[in-house]
């Protein structure tokens, strides 16, 4: 390959590249000052011929600034779709600036620093750049990356146009992205592009904790949009913009559908972006809506716009009252004063934003057996753990209580009745608090008070009693009647069960005690989860009864046993004995 038989110049001052393609033997490819010293070689000749129609008698065809900074002059311009070009010309030039004086177009150099093989993606204007042709295999040989330079650390060296016939293209910003799986992902952010060559600073390794297919975990789902989450278990709902369901994946598992998700030419949207285009929160704008009401995020996405700039919102704490919204930005820089408009017609009056730290991948770091979650993400309560760290919406650190699961095993499903509750020892304890004012099937809360377990700050029930589920409370008529919950609140001496169901008439001091399970078995197996109280394993009793009736299994005998609920959670396994 020579640049003397790659590269031609018509009478018109087109510059175009006809030498073999992308991929193919003896493709060429050059830097901006061989470009210049080839043009200038050809001005000084007595008279053109062939296909490089340039001579003495031509306008100078190119300035040389500095070695990495080349000026194409008027009347003379890169001619990417020349009917007579193979390849784009700009597509085989590196290591440098070329600048067409004529329509005042830019190609700025990119340098990368990363591994060689990486596989880079560009989001310029708010998309991926299709045409990704530095990532190329040159012909014989096996790793991707055009014009690398494998002893300096630099995979890839390319031209990329950032100013169409002088209209810069979203200000000359882009950033460059790795984001295969298997691999840490990671990005890299100009918001301007200089003269000359432009590092883009990139990791590219092994990622020990992205090992199998997460492709076919369909079932982890997230909730999109503003979301009050009790992470922290104090009681005080904390702000996220996602609420993800793990589905019963490992975090480990859950880490890796989350990448699997914003990978390299994903298409399926999040929030309405294309997957291979989501970041997170780049911006938190403070200030008040003057009109209109937000979408419902969780059932249509919305997109932003202002002066100077586009966005997609993530969350916001109202929908028809905001004070805050939280977006990605796509295009332009983000605002600091003016409207916010939504595609929903809602208007945003901003009075200052904030800019956050982007995690790569988006949900954050996994150790392996624990999430450390990304600025603002969220999942469901149930699937944190102790080990988990999350950062919410108000910038501040939480950290999960240690929720854990108690499960019977051993049933079957649609015939056995499942009893979990307090042990006394061998027993059932049913004195486990009083009432602490009397109820009838009027109430919608039950409060009960120290009975045969004391209520306070520091004992278990403080920690242990689920947040919904079903109390069961002795009535008047000697009755323990089934009474389920929806939510709870703590105080120093008191639970409050709020949202109940099936009240019986009862009398202050009448027994109560938390049924954690409490039902026909559903599946073969019923659990509950709750949060563990430090250092206060609880004592559970167990009984598992089928009657039998015409058309039944056959009945068992009733099995009642005692396990524990510690920081691990615990199992208990029915034993079926036949009652036949």
């Amino acid at each position: 390959m020579a640049i003397a038989t790659d590269i031609a110049i018509d009478s018109s001052g087109n510059i175009y590249y006809k030498g073999a393609v992308h991929g193919a033997a003896g493709a060429g490819y050059y830097t901006v000052l061989e470009l210049h010293r080839f043009l200038q070689d050809l001005a000084d000749d007595a008279s053109a011929s062939g296909d490089d129609l340039i001579d003495i008698t031509s306008v100078t065809p190119s300035d040389r600034s500095t070695d990495n900074i080349i000026t194409v002059k008027t009347g003379y311009q890169l001619d990417d779709a020349n009917a007579s070009a193979t390849d784009a010309i700009s597509e085989h030039l590196y290591d440098g600036s070329i600048v067409q004086e004529g329509d005042g177009t830019i190609f700025d150099g990119m340098l990368v620093i990363a591994a060689e093989g990486m596989d880079l993606q560009i989001l310029q204007n708010g998309a991926i750049v299709t045409n990704d042709f530095w990532n190329t295999i040159p012909n014989g040989e096996t790793t991707k990356g055009l014009n690398r330079d494998t002893a300096n650390g630099i995979s890839h060296r390319f031209l990329l146009k950032v100013d169409n016939a002088g209209t810069e293209i979203d200000g000359r910003r882009l950033i460059g992205m790795t984001r295969e799986t298997g691999f840490s992902y990671s990005e890299f952010k100009i918001n301007g592009t200089s003269r000359g060559n432009n590092v883009l600073a990139l990791t590219y390794a092994a990622d020990i904790n992205d090992t199998t297919d997460a492709s076919g975990r369909t079932a982890i789902t997230n909730t999109q949009g503003y979301r009050s989450l009790d992470i922290s278990g104090d009681g005080t709902d904390e702000p996220y913009y996602s609420e993800w369901n793990l589905a019963g994946f490992t975090s480990k598992e859950f880490y890796e559908r989350m990448k699997y998700i914003t990978r390299r030419g994903e298409t399926a949207l999040i929030y309405g972006l294309e997957g291979r285009v989501f970041r997170g929160v780049t911006h938190q704008l403070d200030g008040t809506q003057s009109s209109g009401t937000f979408n419902d995020l969780s059932v249509s996405p919305e997109s932003l716009s202002w002066t100077g700039g586009t966005g997609q919102l993530l969350a916001v704490d109202s929908v028809s009252a905001a004070t805050q919204v939280w977006m990605q930005i796509l295009t332009g820089t983000a605002p600091t004063t003016g409207d916010v408009t939504g595609s929903s017609g809602a208007v945003f009056a901003v009075s200052s934003s904030t800019e956050r730290t982007v995690s790569t991948p988006f949900c954050g770091q996994s150790t392996g057996s624990a999430i450390i979650g990304a600025y603002g993400f969220g999942v469901e309560v149930a699937d944190t753990s102790a080990s988990d760290t999350f950062t919410d919406l108000d910038a501040n650190t939480v950290n999960p209580p240690n929720n854990v699961t108690f499960t019977v095993n051993g049933i079957v499903s649609g015939e056995d009745r499942v009893l979990v509750g307090p042990a006394n020892g061998s027993a059932l304890r049913t004195d486990q608090f009083d009432l602490n004012t009397a109820v009838t099937g009027a109430s919608t809360s039950v409060i009960v008070e120290t009975g045969s377990e004391t209520i306070g700050a520091s004992t278990p029930n403080q920690t242990d009693t689920p947040t919904s589920g079903t109390i069961r409370v002795k009535g008047d008529d000697g009755v323990y009647h089934r009474v389920s919950y929806t939510g709870l609140t703590k105080a120093s001496t008191t639970l409050t069960f709020t949202g109940c169901s099936n009240v019986p008439t009862a009398s202050i001091a009448n027994d109560v005690f938390i049924s954690y399970i409490d039902k026909v078995a559903a599946s073969n197996s019923e659990s509950y989860t709750t949060v563990f109280s430090t250092g206060n394993p609880r004592s559970l009793f167990i009984r598992v009864r089928d009657g039998g009736t015409a058309g039944d299994t056959v009945p068992i005998k009733t099995f009642e046993s005692t396990g524990t609920l510690g920081s691990a959670g615990g199992t208990s396994t029915a034993i079926r004995t036949s009652d036949a």
